[in-house]
């Protein structure tokens, strides 16, 4: 298991880019991209409370609605998760907040995702 990485102080929120990733996802014409929007709202909101709970709860939403059982299950497991993270004060930063992945472990962004990050904060 992958060392927690400290939320950098001074690290500041990015509204609009993860309100706009958010929109994507909703809007996504495939569930595949519905995921990468998602998980890059993860990367862009995990440091902060409010943003990180809303990211796992569409993630949440979309795996009920795609009926995948392993994603929701990982999804609730993550919600409960996200307090925990914060009242410790350590996340595991990178982490697109998948199912697939550990969620103890920090990762580097993908690339697809920083793509996607790096439109929403252009706007």
């Amino acid at each position: 298991m992958g060392t927690f990485t400290e939320p950098q102080t001074g690290h500041q929120f990015k509204q609009a880019a993860f309100a706009h990733l958010i929109s994507e996802a909703q809007a996504a014409s495939s569930t595949e991209q519905a995921w990468l929007y998602l998980e890059a709202a993860h990367v862009v909101g995990q440091l902060f409370f409010r943003p990180h709970l809303l990211t796992h709860a569409h993630m949440l939403r979309l795996s009920f609605r795609t009926r995948d059982w392993p994603e929701m299950a990982g999804q609730l497991v993550r919600l409960a998760l996200v307090p925990l993270g914060h009242l410790s004060g350590r996340l595991p930063l990178g982490n697109p907040g998948r199912a697939n992945v550990s969620a103890f472990e920090p990762l580097p962004v993908r690339p697809e995702l920083a793509a996607l990050i790096a439109q929403a904060q252009e706007r």
